[in-house]
């Protein structure tokens, strides 16, 4: 039998939802999933260079999924509670896997976005036991959108 989300899980899932409200953060999701389009860490750069107001966006983005799945992952956040209403920070994961290993390697960094990718992997299980094919929907939809922002860049 599954558990049920305790009190205390249910509110810190509203504080950081909550949080996703963030006029800033906001504004630095819709940049990201209108643009965030590479397949390597140097079309990353190009796209998010540090010190640049896409790169402060892109680094809003994907620490905040990150936190988030931090949360998760030490099991502060009920898991099911989390991925039956964030499906969001998969579509960040998606949109960033490429660049993952070549960031932790350039900058040394192992933990770069680990905690992000190993909710990804957990979910992307998860939905497929629940409903098989959305994961290969939603990046059928992505490919579409990244032609769509391509033909009018």
């Amino acid at each position: 039998m599954e558990s049920k989300p305790t009190y205390e899980q249910a509110q810190l899932h509203l504080q950081i939802f909550e949080m996703r409200r963030e006029a800033r953060l906001r504004q630095a999701r819709d940049w990201f999933f209108k643009n965030y389009f590479a397949d390597n860490l140097d079309d990353g750069m190009r796209l998010a260079a540090p010190g640049t107001e896409t790169g402060t966006s892109f680094m809003m983005v994907v620490s905040y999924w990150d936190q988030a799945c931090a949360f998760l992952n030490h099991g502060l956040l009920h898991e099911d509670l989390f991925f039956e209403t964030s499906g969001e920070f998969f579509g960040v994961w998606d949109r960033v896997r490429s660049i993952v290993p070549e960031g932790r390697e350039r900058f040394a960094n192992e933990l770069f976005l680990a905690h992000l990718e190993k909710a990804a992997n957990r979910y992307e299980k998860w939905i497929d036991t629940r409903s098989p094919g959305a994961i290969a929907a939603m990046r059928q939809f992505t490919k579409q959108m990244r032609g769509q922002m391509t033909k009018t860049a």
